[in-house]
């Protein structure tokens, strides 16, 4: 197991991944020009002209197979497909990214059953004229080829959000207009997604090679997660992969949304598997990039990077959420899912190691599983979090000498949070546990929280501030943080107020991102004396600045669901043994 792995990150609270990028205007959009002829096949070599005279309206969707907004989509873009087909629209995927083959498509139509063509745009000539940029924006023409709305589908869903129902239905509204034969109220919005793959039409130049040195950048960085199998929604381990996904690398880079880390660059170096790009690797990236993105001496590309199949420790005893398979709709915001599962345990046992699996990768949001020993009165779905999941998340272990009791008689409590991505799935996730002996054991690590139950946030609030507290009851060592709150988080603040009154910034979270709440845990376990009072404030935006945001007129309050909100500051500590005591005590 590496150094990575060693630090105990027990209480992961979320995270998905999705393709993150800004979402500006469409600025290739050409409203208000005329497409001029073209011929464009689909998958199966059927060519189609452009404009479509025979239509009373004609909507383009940008397809890429592998962008997680066009999956997401794809059951309510053959919805719109089917309701106005029937009042003589036509509707039409095209495909324009270099990296998507004939047999890619015609497998992505099947799997999301597209009702309607998807074209296969060579050399990105149809999206060079309708000035597309991104997957999936749409461009409506009206029946003389006239370009009249050129945007996002709707509002429900962008960059890191997603909503129950969409409050602005933009593509649609600009179907009735155009059949009204009015002028579209709205003609382009943003439209967020993935970058086009577009071919390149200048020579690669400059001693930045993918070789040399940016797959070297890739593999520590970013393959844990973007390789066949995980959960990014594309793979990026070899040279292809990295060209055609170029553009939404330069992006995504740029603003700091990948690799995910959120901990202020002060703490640079504190904490264990911080996921950052340095400034020199930026630069190298960029400039890769910009130079168009040389290959580089084949000698000068490092091993493979070998991955474990399967079980990443050695497992003592595994437990499943249920007997059978959890059904996951296709489309539209799930609660979480709760599984009460008995242990069986016949005598207390201390794990040093746990690894959360996914049934279903791509539509497992997160896992965690809190245990609830016998005799101690819950609070609905809660107890100690004993192991967690979300992607990217690696198997865990305790420091040396440390380990997490399971007592007897325990239960043990899965929460499950979905994503839907289009289609309908089924899931059945579970973990693992290696066990320690008595004598390896001489601290009982656990986690605990600074957590506010009661509060309201008041709508429209941008900059609300809900401060918890939690005093330390023994001498013990401080593990990692990692805070958790909902879709109005926006910063979190963890401080440190000591028995003398001397007050200390333990970590600062000044942009809080609700689909990817990483854990900061420490390098070297951090002192904290018996007396020490945890302070989390976390800092919520209930207003119409955040995307998240699913209504900024309700007053907001503690719940459990994602449209509520939780204040939690979570944070591992480990507490040693007393010197008589044996691991087993109570």
């Amino acid at each position: 197991m590496t150094r990575s792995m060693v630090i105990l990150t027990w209480m992961i609270a979320v995270g998905t991944l999705t393709i993150q990028a800004d979402s500006p205007k469409s600025t290739g959009s050409k409203v208000g020009t005329t497409l001029p002829a073209v011929e464009s096949p689909d998958f199966y070599g059927k060519p189609h002209q452009l404009p479509k005279t025979d239509s009373s309206a004609t909507v383009l969707i940008m397809i890429g197979t592998e962008c997680p907004l066009v999956r997401s989509y794809a059951p309510r873009l053959n919805q719109l497909a089917k309701e106005f087909g029937e009042r003589g629209v036509t509707f039409l995927g095209v495909d324009s990214n270099r990296q998507d083959n004939l047999e890619e498509i015609k497998a992505f139509a099947r799997q999301y059953e597209i009702s309607f063509p998807i074209l296969k745009d060579n050399e990105s000539r149809l999206a060079d004229l309708v000035g597309a940029v991104r997957t999936p924006e749409a461009i409506l023409l009206d029946a003389q080829g006239v370009i009249r709305y050129h945007g996002r589908i709707d509002d429900r869903m962008g960059i890191g959000y997603a909503k129950g129902a969409a409050s602005q239905e933009d593509l649609k509204n600009a179907i009735e207009d155009v059949l009204a034969k009015r002028e579209v109220k709205l003609s382009s919005t943003e439209a967020p997604g993935c970058h086009i793959g577009r071919s390149r039409s200048t020579a690669p130049t400059g001693e930045i090679t993918y070789n040399k040195q940016v797959s070297r950048i890739l593999q520590d960085r970013c393959e844990r997660c973007h390789r066949a199998g995980e959960i990014g929604p594309f793979a990026l381990n070899d040279y292809q992969d990295a060209v055609d996904w170029s553009e939404t690398i330069a992006e995504v880079v740029d603003n700091g949304r990948m690799p995910p880390w959120f901990a202020a660059p002060k703490y640079d170096g504190v904490f264990h598997d911080q996921a950052t790009l340095t400034p020199e690797e930026k630069a190298t990236i960029s400039q890769w990039i910009a130079n168009g993105c040389p290959e580089g001496n084949p000698s000068d590309l490092p091993p493979k990077r070998e991955y474990v199949d399967g079980w990443q420790i050695k497992t003592d005893q595994v437990w499943y959420m249920s007997d059978k398979s959890f059904p996951v709709k296709a489309e539209g915001i799930m609660p979480y899912e709760h599984f009460v599962v008995d242990l069986g345990l016949k005598e207390d046992r201390w794990v040093k190691a746990v690894e959360c699996r996914p049934g279903n990768r791509s539509i497992v949001h997160h896992v965690l599983v809190f245990i609830q020993e016998p005799g101690v009165i819950y609070a609905g779905f809660s107890g100690d979090l004993i192991a967690a999941y979300a992607p990217g998340f690696p198997p865990v272990a305790t420091p040396e000498r440390m380990a997490v009791r399971m007592k007897k008689g325990s239960k043990v409590i899965f929460q499950l949070h979905y994503t839907p991505d289009g289609r309908p799935h089924e899931d059945r996730s579970c973990f693992g546990v290696q066990y320690a002996d008595m004598d390896e054991v001489d601290y009982r690590v656990y986690v605990s929280h600074a957590m506010n139950f009661a509060f309201t946030i008041p709508p429209n609030a941008d900059n609300f501030p809900i401060a918890a507290t939690r005093k330390i009851n023994k001498d013990c060592l401080l593990l990692g943080m990692n805070p958790h709150m909902h879709m109005r988080g926006k910063a979190y603040t963890y401080e440190a107020i000591y028995p003398d009154g001397r007050k200390e910034t333990l970590l600062e979270v000044p942009r809080f991102d609700f689909n990817w709440q990483v854990p900061c845990m420490y390098r070297e376990p951090k002192p904290l004396p018996k007396g020490t009072k945890i302070v989390g404030t976390g800092i919520f935006d209930n207003s119409t600045n955040n995307l998240n945001n699913p209504d900024p007129n309700a007053s907001v309050r503690f719940g459990e669901q994602t449209w509520d909100e939780m204040q939690i500051g979570w944070f591992t500590v480990a507490e040693k043994l007393a010197k008589r005591e044996t691991a087993m005590a109570p």
